[in-house]
């Protein structure tokens, strides 16, 4: 699996003016189970997000969401790539950016998105389920949320 992503990012210099602080292919590709591999192109914690100094958040390990914070993430989905269902504590903001793939909830109903199609998951159990013949990448926005309640039971984060 081969996840190339090119990130660019801006800051500013001493007298405030725009440069750029990084243009690389990102080095932080990870694979945590069969069939995807991520990478973390940006994060951030609090808010309102502090844009003063520069420190590159990648370079540290980060779990799936950052509390009180965000993650811009990229995502690819193998054919088959091995089941993950799970629910995060945030509002998760998706973009389909190649290929094909089907969410699938935890009632059993999926729907299939595709290149170019946009999807806001609101703390729902899901999983990514790749049934065709080309890789799927997804850009992801994972922004920290209060945990869903339902019924007054409140519905964590699991997987």
């Amino acid at each position: 699996m081969s996840l190339q992503i090119r990130r660019v990012v801006t800051g500013h210099t001493a007298d405030g003016r725009a440069k750029v602080e990084v243009d690389e292919i990102a080095t932080n590709v990870i694979s945590n189970r069969p069939g995807a591999a991520s990478c973390v192109v940006w994060s951030t914690k609090g808010f309102p997000v502090d844009n003063d100094g520069f420190s590159d958040p990648t370079k540290t390990a980060l779990k799936t969401t950052v509390d009180n914070g965000t993650v811009f993430r990229v995502v690819q989905y193998q054919p088959g790539v091995s089941p993950r269902n799970h629910r995060t504590d945030s509002i998760d903001c998706a973009v389909v950016m190649s290929g094909s793939i089907e969410m699938e909830l935890d009632d059993g109903v999926t729907v299939e998105l595709k290149a170019g199609d946009l999807l806001v998951q609101r703390g729902t159990i899901h999983n990514w389920v790749n049934h065709g013949p080309e890789v799927c990448t997804i850009a992801f926005v994972l922004i920290s949320a209060k945990p869903v309640t339902a019924t007054d039971k409140v519905l964590r984060a699991i997987g």
